[in-house]
């Protein structure tokens, strides 16, 4: 019987060992541990808060939001086992609310039997529809499990509003260059990766991997292992060797997602900071990831006025005509006609007096400052208008020999456009500051700033 249960056992830990040398490189070097962990030092560095939560073994609710390969998975596994709570996964792609009901009377009987709650893992919990996201919120609140959600789209948008505001958010960011490199330098000296192999790697081969995987250690990992395996011994990583290891990227763009509207903002920060390279570059990735090119055109010419304005009245002509000529010509081609015009506008002056003109205008309304049209420069072209006065006074600024009548247009002394002193808009400066003196002399004594 000893003998027996000695080979029963032999054999389980064989089948474990073959299941484990089954598994992609990515899988068997996921961590185990927090300080295994490469990067994400923004949230677990020693005096950040959620090593604060994992250190007192009081997690809540989690919602872990980052791009894929970022190690969210990996880090709710070691969550649970850093807080000694029975780790239980779902997907919201494969399970439904009956599933979950179930994890939570489990994690309930856990509870009552003196045991911690248990750590409910949710893959992709932003495709949990309501009915499932609110079937978690009572025993969230009451602390029968920890949940900890993973997304890889905005919380804020994607998930439900009750469960966010029961939840601490946390932003996994891709992973660096280098500490993808650290990563693979780690898989080939490890025993658990490609310690077996024979293996010299270049820097700049590991560098092109890093390079090419988007901040993604699975396919950074899946990547090294493929060129390790199509190599003959001793293996030596050149960037030719591991150049066919990678696939060609699929970009990562949602036309109606977080890259989509991470793209657009990079691009007018961009162009309003005045940096062409910057511009052209979100501009290409936007492109390539199938952006609609009259959202893209619509955007530049609300720049053109937001951005840019009078210190160069010709951006929103040129950004009108980029809209015209792209929805005439069409894909590809279009794209040198948008490229034209996002280097011309991020090379042009800036100016925002426009915009913040009509914002201080709208304001004082808000305010409730609503002021009557001054009599003289009401209508006067119907019968009756001349009976209330309307028009009286009224100075034709044609008749002037400067084109500017000395007359009050508002009826109080308020300036809202400034313009600023760069490109054409410092013309106008000048301009405006001699109309102005001119038209102080209308406005009531009482109402000027000394």
């Amino acid at each position: 019987m000893m003998r027996s249960n000695r080979k029963m056992s032999l054999f389980a830990e064989s089948e474990k060992k073959s299941f484990e040398r089954a598994k992609p490189l990515a899988a068997r070097m996921r961590p185990t541990t927090l300080d295994e962990i490469v990067g994400q030092q923004h949230l677990l560095g020693p005096d950040k808060l959620l090593r604060k939560m994992i250190d007192s073994e009081r997690l809540g609710s989690i919602i872990l939001s980052g791009p894929p390969g970022t190690g969210k998975t990996t880090l709710a596994e070691i969550l649970a086992n850093a807080t000694q709570r029975r780790f239980q996964k779902l997907s919201a792609i494969e399970h439904g609310v009956k599933d979950v009901r179930e994890v939570l009377l489990r994690a309930r009987d856990d509870v009552a039997a003196g045991e911690p709650g248990a750590l409910l893992f949710v893959d992709e919990i932003h495709r949990f529809n309501k009915s499932q996201q609110d079937a978690l919120l009572g025993d969230v609140e009451n602390g029968v499990v920890a949940l900890v959600g993973a997304t890889t789209s905005n919380p804020f948008f994607a998930v439900n509003h009750a469960l966010v505001s029961r939840s601490q958010i946390f932003q996994l960011e891709a992973l660096s260059i280098d500490d993808l490199i650290v990563l693979m330098k780690r898989a080939i000296s490890d025993r658990r990766g490609l310690a077996d192999w024979d293996i010299d790697a270049d820097e700049e081969a590991l560098e092109f991997l890093a390079t090419r995987s988007d901040g993604d250690a699975r396919r950074a990992l899946n990547a090294l292992e493929i060129a390790v395996l199509s190599s003959q011994q001793p293996v030596h990583l050149t960037i030719e060797s591991v150049r066919n290891a990678i696939a060609h990227r699929a970009i990562e763009y949602d036309p109606t997602g977080d890259s989509h509207y991470d793209c657009a903002s990079a691009l007018i920060k961009s162009i309003r900071g005045s940096d062409p390279d910057a511009g052209i570059y979100w501009l290409a990735r936007m492109l390539a990831g199938g952006e609609d090119i009259r959202f893209l055109c619509r955007r530049l010419v609300i720049l053109a006025s937001e951005d840019i304005g009078n210190a160069d009245p010709n951006a929103l002509n040129l950004a009108v005509s980029c809209f015209t000529a792209c929805e005439q010509v069409g894909l590809p081609e279009s794209e040198f006609m948008l490229a034209q015009t996002v280097t011309y506008l991020a090379c042009a002056p800036k100016s925002n007096a426009s915009t913040r003109a009509i914002g201080l205008a709208k304001k004082d309304i808000e305010d409730g400052e609503i002021l009557p049209v001054p009599r003289h420069l009401r209508d006067n072209h119907y019968s009756g208008a001349t009976e209330f006065g309307h028009g009286d006074g009224y100075q034709y600024s044609h008749q002037e020999a400067d084109g500017v009548a000395a007359q009050d247009y508002l009826g109080v002394d308020r300036q809202y456009y400034e313009p600023v002193d760069r490109g054409f808009e410092s013309e106008l400066r000048i301009r405006l500051q001699r109309i102005r003196e001119k038209l102080l002399l209308a406005k009531p004594s009482t109402d000027r700033h000394d």
